[in-house]
């Protein structure tokens, strides 16, 4: 018997899905930043990321509006959140560089199944075997999806701190689903942006180098990661953490779609095949429905 969470809720799904098609968004910049200016990398949209986040959930969110500073330091789950999301974001950008996007995404979408067994000990989420059999179609389409040459790479230690990054990821999203009843998720965000800004802060000296173009991109990608981030902290009061998390493994196939239209990259055949995969996939596992016991 499936417990109550893996219940299909119409809304939460369209919240995932939301906050993906913003997370795609917010990559697409950030990349149309970087081919403005070299200078516009990972570190200075994490500066960006945080600064930007935190001016908007004062606008938004503060005065009794649901951002409250002093949970972020006095609830050590909410703390937990941001310190754990800080390193993983410094475990993600690292193995970009090293590993390559197509090896180092790959890797970081591990988190899912790292998520489901977290929250199975922690939460007490039950998860049926064919769900988890789902999860693994996904993660298999995903591979193929996004493969290039360093896929073929021998196994190496930024290998081993990707997977720590993904479990990393893997945590912070159990700690958001764990906080849904305690916390608004402007005070969940907030821990995580201050932290983004406390990573960026000593590259701040490079910001003035960066055109204008490149600065309003980067400031525009941080307010979509932002809204993207609330949006799918509410999304996680609604979803299991199979469901939720297995939604965000569409994002490489929304961010390939943005390319397409933007930067005009081509996909192969065999590459279209594998998204089809992945997004029948992630239907089967957030589709799946609690059917009532049946009365003695």
């Amino acid at each position: 018997m499936e417990s109550r969470d893996e219940q299909v809720d119409l809304k939460g799904v369209m919240w995932m899905l939301a906050s993906v098609v913003l997370f795609a968004g917010n990559t697409l910049l950030i990349r149309g930043a970087s081919l403005v200016s070299a200078g516009a990398d990972g570190w200075m949209a994490t500066l960006f990321r945080g600064a930007v986040g935190i001016l908007i959930l004062l606008i938004f969110f503060s005065n009794g509006r649901g951002f409250e500073w002093r949970r972020m330091f006095s609830n050590r789950l909410v703390m937990m959140r941001g310190l754990i999301g800080g390193v993983g974001i410094i475990c993600f950008y690292i193995t970009i560089t090293e590993l390559g996007a197509g090896r180092a995404i790959v890797i970081n979408l591990t988190y899912p199944m790292f998520a489901t067994v977290i929250a199975a000990f922690w939460l007490k989420e039950k998860v049926r075997l064919v769900t988890s059999c789902w999860l693994v179609v996904a993660m298999a389409g995903l591979v193929v999806f996004l493969s290039d040459g360093n896929m073929k790479l021998a196994p190496s230690g930024y290998d081993m701190l990707g997977l720590f990054g993904a479990l990393a990821a893997g945590f912070v999203v159990v700690i958001i689903r764990k906080l849904r009843h305690e916390e608004h998720p402007a005070t969940i965000y907030g821990a995580q942006a201050t932290c983004s800004l406390l990573l960026g802060l000593p590259f701040a000296g490079n910001a003035p180098a960066l055109p204008s173009a490149g600065l309003w991109l980067l400031a525009l990608g941080a307010v979509v990661v932002t809204f993207g981030q609330l949006i799918m902290t509410s999304a996680y009061q609604r979803l299991s953490i199979a469901q939720g998390a297995s939604l965000q493994m569409t994002l490489p196939v929304f961010t390939a779609v943005g390319a397409f239209f933007l930067f005009g990259e081509k996909f192969a055949a065999h590459e279209l095949a594998a998204a089809a995969v992945v997004l029948i996939a992630i239907w089967r596992v957030a589709a799946r429905r609690k059917f009532p016991a049946p009365r003695n």
